[in-house]
């Protein structure tokens, strides 16, 4: 089969690779219909994701139709569609029976690892380093996908690909963002990052009822997306987000923050993000943790900041003092993707939101390599890629 492999630092080519194989009796193995390209996914591609591998296969959100099936996997048969959570879940440790699916107990088949550097393992990831399973990825034209009896989403025929597959993690990934906020129908919402992400969680704050939301970016494709989707934007490279937010919030603050960008934070020359790159390139810090201190300082004492960013390592110069003394609540973490997939399907079944709206490119797989370095330097006005197998 054909699929997307990791080789280094901005290394992605389409290869032939064996076919997947059943390896256990809960297994399933997909036909994939539809992938995509995941901001997540560029961590892979710029460097910053320890423990890949050369020839890892990447990809964390794809869909299909289920062509084999595990001995004793009972809940999924030959020919159904399926939309494949990035988070691998058991269903049964105490992680999975409270729905906290992303820090399963089980399924991180390279646990030991996870262990030593976040002090407890969390789930298996689809695609996404051997810190988190070494599990091969969905950008291919087949995936086995283990514990699948749990780790599936069934799709109606009534919905498209396009329709459902982002089921599988942006969707879950904003909606939970908002969700996290505990948002107040007085409550102004602001989301730094107009990517996908960005993009759920501005139509999710909406439909849970934020009076405002504010969305911040530097991409005028991406900013226009988000007035479209009822977003106050702020632009800024060109405007002061400090005093924009101010005059938006009548000095008081946003009460709710999301970071929708997480450790690859682009804030051309300000002072801090200087020193990040600095500090980065001579291996003192890991992440670019911008956007987080920004949050800290304009969000609204008592207020809450919301995490669903991805970062993978050490940050720097955190101002934690601000966030104690102003009684900040921060909440994080990757996304319990099947908590939120029954209520999200239905949403989608009742035309509340088209999840589609963010697809900007639609390509093969083999344009697969080439399309990650669009999306990444956020040319053509790249916002969403979905591949084809």
């Amino acid at each position: 089969m054909r699929a997307l492999r990791w080789h280094g630092k901005h290394d992605v080519r389409c290869d032939t690779v064996p076919d997947p194989v059943i390896e256990d009796g809960r297994d399933a193995i997909i036909k994939v219909t539809s992938c995509a390209i995941c901001g997540s996914d560029l961590h892979l591609y710029d460097g910053f994701m320890p423990t890949m591998e050369h020839g890892d296969i990447l990809g964390h959100e794809f869909m299909g139709e289920v062509v084999e099936v595990g001995r004793d996997n009972r809940a999924l048969k030959v020919g159904e569609r399926v939309v494949v959570p990035f988070t691998i879940v058991c269903g049964e440790c105490d992680q999975c029976k409270r729905g906290n699916f992303s820090v399963c107990e089980r399924t991180n088949r390279n646990h030991e690892k996870a262990e030593k550097v976040f002090g407890h393992t969390t789930a298996g990831l689809f695609g996404y380093s051997h810190l988190t399973g070494g599990y091969p990825g969905g950008q291919a034209e087949y995936v086995r996908v283990p514990w699948a009896d749990h780790t599936h989403v069934k799709v109606p025929d009534s919905l498209t690909d396009e329709q459902a597959l982002f089921l599988g993690d942006i969707f879950p990934t904003g909606w939970q963002a908002a969700v996290q906020c505990e948002i107040e129908p007085t409550d102004t919402v602001a989301i730094w990052g107009a990517g996908p992400v960005g993009q759920m969680a501005l139509r999710s704050a909406v439909i849970l009822g934020a009076r405002q939301v504010v969305v911040i970016d530097l991409v005028p494709e991406r900013l226009a997306m988000a007035r479209a989707g009822g977003a106050i934007t702020i632009d800024f490279g060109n405007e002061s987000v400090v005093e924009r937010l101010k005059d938006i919030t009548g000095g008081k603050g946003p009460e709710k923050c999301i970071d929708a960008v997480g450790l690859e934070a682009h804030v051309g020359h300000s002072f801090d993000s200087v020193y990040d790159r600095v500090k980065q390139a001579v291996m003192l810090e890991t992440d670019r943790p911008h956007v987080l201190r920004e949050m800290i300082y304009v969000c609204r004492p008592a207020g809450t900041l919301s995490i669903p960013g991805v970062y993978g390592g050490l940050l720097d110069k955190i101002p934690f003092g601000a966030a104690m003394n102003k009684g900040l609540t921060f909440r994080m973490g990757q996304t319990h993707v099947n908590r939120w997939t029954d209520d999200l399907l239905r949403r989608v079944q009742d035309g509340q939101i088209d999840p589609s709206f963010v697809i900007t490119h639609s390509v093969s797989l083999e344009e697969g390599p080439a399309m990650y370095k669009t999306f990444r330097d956020k040319e053509d006005g790249c916002i969403k890629v979905v591949m084809k197998p």
